[in-house]
């Protein structure tokens, strides 16, 4: 005896409706951000050919990698919203966790070519212009806090959305590097600030986005989210009147703010009569609703040895 129950109490109800992920409030400001950066971009390459500045044209290429990252969020979020269909029946919401492991390598590829590059700096030290690369360097760390403060609680959200303000972060580091090292070089002569400048920033970068990775596989692997415990939800169900007992429970997350749960309930006679069946999908999902984040789940109320029978038939 089976049952859908969502938010709404509509039983055998489907997944929640298309454009309703948490990156897709944040479309608007995605779009913002990336103008932002190919302004950002054109101005960054247009400076590095007036001062001749390298650490300027590697901080264009670090904007080239944002407005690649930031357009693959907003295409997924794009295909993630699409409707369900008969043979995708959550429709294409796993493509935004796919948008942010894709973000993932990139940001990877981006730390160690920073590595890389400032190891190669440290042996050869090239000179930095001054005020000129400041100037330059100024503008792309404005206009990135500005991205950063559009994406700041999105972030938080939407492993897509987090993917993209990862990508925006690493930028407004490389581009207040860019100010930093110049104006060291300028004050002190020492060459060799603009890739020890570049080091930290690689050293910043990798942290967040391996932690950025083992989140979107997580969700890949179709893990229990990190704030739902299966012991707390097994012992909230178990303590409701008429439960027996709980197996088969299973919570996982389709993308950022959509997690499902399904589980059997083995319940007592009197809850299987139709008013009963009613009441126990009511009082579960009230339970579920009001002390965890999850809201779409589908129950199976079965009497007590009807496991046992399930374990026979799957063999």
């Amino acid at each position: 005896m089976g049952a859908g129950h969502d938010h709404g109490h509509a039983h055998g109800g489907p997944p929640p409706a298309a454009g309703t992920t948490a990156a897709a409030a944040y479309r608007g400001r995605l779009r913002i951000t990336l103008g932002i950066t190919l302004t950002v971009l054109v101005a960054e390459v247009v400076g590095s050919a007036l001062t001749g500045s390298l650490a300027l044209l590697a901080d264009a290429g670090h904007m080239a990698t944002d407005a690649v990252g930031v357009s693959m969020a907003l295409v997924a979020i794009h295909f993630a919203n699409r409707p369900a269909s008969g043979r995708r029946t959550y429709g294409y919401a796993r493509a935004e966790i796919l948008a942010a492991l894709l973000n993932c390598l990139l940001l990877l590829g981006v730390g160690g070519f920073i590595l890389l590059e400032a190891i190669q700096r440290f042996a050869e030290p090239t000179a930095v212009p001054g005020g000129l690369t400041v100037a330059f360097g100024l503008v792309g760390v404005v206009a990135n806090l500005i991205s950063l403060g559009l994406l700041m609680r999105g972030q938080r959200e939407s492993l897509n959305v987090r993917g993209a303000f990862l990508e925006v972060l690493s930028d407004a580091l490389g581009s207040l590097a860019v100010v930093l090292s110049a104006l060291v070089i300028m004050a002190t002569g020492w060459t060799r600030a603009d890739p020890a400048a570049s080091l930290l920033i690689a050293l910043m970068i990798v942290p967040r986005t391996l932690r950025l990775l083992r989140e979107a596989l997580d969700v890949l692997l179709e893990a229990a989210p990190r704030n739902v415990d299966l012991d707390q939800v097994r012992a909230h169900m178990t303590a409701l009147p008429g439960v027996v007992d709980v197996h088969d429970l299973h919570v996982w997350t389709i993308t950022s703010g959509m997690p499902v749960l399904s589980a059997h309930v083995v319940v007592q006679a009197e809850a299987l009569d139709a008013a009963g069946h009613e009441k126990m999908l009511h009082d579960l999902q009230d339970c579920l609703g009001e002390h965890f984040d999850v809201e779409h789940c589908t129950f199976q109320l079965e009497p007590g040895g009807h496991a046992a029978h399930e374990a026979r038939l799957c063999h």
